[in-house]
């Protein structure tokens, strides 16, 4: 499965989260219970999440031009922000402010079947977009953990969304606790309290996650994988006219587009049309080898490796963590 995945379980999410939305709000009007309006609210914040990855996908996927010769890639990362911070803090504010009120001001859950039959079929239908977005994901985490995976994934849907439904589903058990406990003492305030948990869990732990550890990262500049790095070098070294890496730098231009820039050692007593050659040969193996590799930059030189080591000529030496190939 391609980067560019999820659209399946975004769709789902999508799908779910409207059905469940409309369920919550209608078990809120007979009910009285603010845990059922802050979970509306919050699976409206969903919908709208799932509606901008969508679009974010969309609008990445425009012909680059004079303005933007890079393409619009980084888009997918601008929504994924916008879905990290806007629309899960309003979701989450809105349901601290719910449940300070009703912690201030308790009152006792009206027709009790409400809440509690929609908050069962929200868990059933948050359950299944939560396995649809595990079944999308596998294949591209292979081996890596679940928090390896979230870490560094360069495609933003599908650790957001496999988020979504982590935090929706512990929010709607949040939900159920808090109107069971309700109902089972005749105390409005655990409903409040509940209420509070589900903004507590948007905002501090939600947020905290895809903010900090995937979307901040992939806004700022990612460099390609390990396995990708080591598949380039092995690419542009023959062996014959190029025969190292004096340095090399990478960056995601979008999950499916990576930047490639590297120095070359070339023989020194090769021809402008022998060095030509070869260069064009490198980038035919680096864009078989990773074929998102979009932009290539190779730029040849002569590799004086007493020069380097002395430190003489800094754009000879390689960076600590890049040394000669």
């Amino acid at each position: 499965m391609s980067a560019s995945g999820g659209t399946k379980a975004i769709v789902a999410a999508l799908s779910a989260n409207l059905a469940i939305a409309v369920a919550k709000f209608v078990a809120f009007l007979f009910s009285g219970s603010s845990s059922m309006l802050a979970e509306s609210v919050h699976s409206l914040a969903d919908s709208g999440n799932q509606g901008l990855l969508l679009l974010g996908g969309k609008r990445a996927k425009r012909q680059a031009t004079p303005e933007h010769p890079f393409g619009y890639g980084r888009e997918r990362y601008i929504y994924a922000f916008l879905v990290s911070i806007v629309l899960f803090s309003v979701g989450g504010m809105f349901a601290i402010y719910e449940g300070y009120e009703k912690i201030k001001h308790p009152h006792a859950i009206e027709h009790w079947y409400w809440p509690v039959g929609v908050l069962v079929f929200a868990i059933i239908a948050e359950a299944f977009s939560f396995r649809t977005a595990i079944k999308e994901s596998n294949p591209l985490r292979g081996k890596q953990s679940w928090g390896q995976f979230i870490r560094r994934a360069k495609a933003p849907e599908l650790p957001v969304v496999l988020l979504e439904d982590l935090g929706a589903l512990v929010g709607l058990i949040l939900a159920l606790g808090g109107v069971g406990l309700a109902l089972g003492t005749g105390n409005g305030v655990w409903d409040g309290i509940g209420t509070l948990c589900i903004g507590v869990l948007l905002i501090v732990i939600v947020i905290a996650i895809v903010l900090a550890a995937e979307t901040k990262s992939l806004l700022l500049g990612e460099s390609a994988g390990l396995d990708e790095v080591r598949k380039i070098e092995a690419a542009l070294v023959d062996g014959d006219t190029v025969t190292r890496v004096i340095h090399m730098r990478t960056l995601h231009l979008g999950p499916e587009e990576l930047l490639v820039a590297a120095k070359l050692a070339v023989q020194h007593d090769d021809t402008a049309a022998e060095v030509a050659a070869a260069i064009n040969a490198a980038e035919a193996r680096i864009r078989e080898a990773v074929p998102i590799a979009r932009a290539i930059y190779l730029e040849p030189d002569i590799y004086d490796e007493a020069a380097a080591a002395r430190g003489t000529n800094p754009a000879m030496t390689p960076s600590p963590d890049e040394s000669p190939r």
